[in-house]
């Protein structure tokens, strides 16, 4: 209630990438002190046993993470552990450092609990990130998500070659990887998702060929039967698991305002305004592939009731962000404990 009632409406009286970054400041304190840790800790920890998860030769501590996308740069995961997070993906990373798109960049949908986002892979580039996170000696698994080098006159095989250098990199610290396929590899705006352009990505990473374990992030636009042919060439490569989903480039069914929603204009759709074409899509993927393929259901969750149809849909393990906008970090531990019962 603190948050929502004090802390909420302070940070929505700035604007939406502003109050991210305070947030990631605050977060970064806390990472860098070990009494901040602890306090947090004490506020918001819930251990149980019966919340660990042993999945890909990796222990869980809870099923509930962050997803990417809130810590690009990988400097809050003693923070997200202290939170109570279970495990914690950094990223996107790219091969090359990117500032982003121009801002503003960031937009709350309030009515919809949901945010439009076009932030454009802004991040600090692989080689820096991975050598921050070695110096990390976390209790939770630690996920890196890499994508393609937000540069348009990067494509073909430039493109995967980019893929694999962060790839490369983050096989140094992570304890998985999520190769990001929704973001785009030409000019003309395609993307990994072409399946043709899948397979040659993973010919090129030969996950097969390493211990760690690797999973593919779908987009939640994906149609079935595309993502039919995805999973398919995915199984052929002998992958972890699917991260689903992205966000979405669609407006359906959405309470705010036509024309507050042009007014934003182009981005990803994040929220609970996607919960159940997401939760619909972890249905497609676990009706497609082997039991021991693990799936971490992300996009919508915003409440105990939304993170649990993603478990009933088939969901191993879950990634909350967008919600911890509109519901703060007490969200983990009510998720959590929702799962006790």
């Amino acid at each position: 209630m603190i948050y929502k009632n004090l802390v909420r409406p302070l940070l929505f009286n700035m604007d939406a990438e502003e109050a991210h970054d305070l947030s990631l400041e605050i977060a970064h304190l806390t990472n860098e002190n070990d009494f901040l840790q602890f306090l947090s800790s004490l506020i918001y920890g819930l251990d149980d046993p019966s919340l660990k998860r042993n999945l890909m030769g990796l222990t869980f501590p809870n099923p509930v993470g962050l997803a990417a996308g809130y810590d690009k740069n990988g400097i809050t995961p003693y923070a997200m552990q202290a939170l109570g997070f279970g495990f914690v993906e950094i990223g996107s990373i790219t091969a090359q450092p990117s500032e982003g798109n121009p801002k503003p960049r960031a937009f709350r949908l309030p009515e919809d609990e949901s945010l439009i986002n076009r932030m454009g892979l802004n991040n600090q580039g692989a080689a820096a990130i991975v050598d921050r996170l070695k110096n990390y000696d976390l209790d939770i698994p630690l996920g890196v998500n890499i994508a393609k080098t937000n540069d348009a006159s990067i494509h073909g095989d430039d493109a995967i070659q980019d893929y694999v250098f962060s790839y490369n990199k983050a096989l140094k610290t992570a304890d998985y990887i999520t190769i990001n396929i929704s973001c785009p590899n030409t000019g003309e705006g395609k993307t990994f998702e072409d399946p043709g352009a899948l397979k040659d990505l993973l010919d090129a990473v030969n996950p097969s060929q390493n211990e760690t374990p690797t999973l593919v992030k779908f987009s939640v636009d994906t149609p079935k039967q595309i993502l039919e042919d995805l999973i398919t060439i995915c199984e052929d490569h002998d992958l972890d698991g699917y991260v689903a989903t992205n966000t979405s480039s669609k407006r359906i069914g959405l309470k705010t305002s036509p024309a507050a929603v042009r007014e934003i204009g182009n981005g990803g759709l994040s929220g609970a305004a996607i919960e159940e074409a997401s939760t619909n899509m972890i249905s497609w993927i676990r009706e497609s592939v082997p039991s021991d393929r693990v799936i971490i259901g992300v996009g919508g969750i915003h409440d105990e009731d939304s993170a649990r149809k993603k478990i009933d849909a088939g969901a191993d393990l879950l990634q909350i962000y967008t919600a911890l906008v509109y519901e703060g970090p007490g969200l983990v531990r009510r998720i959590k404990s929702s799962l006790l019962s």
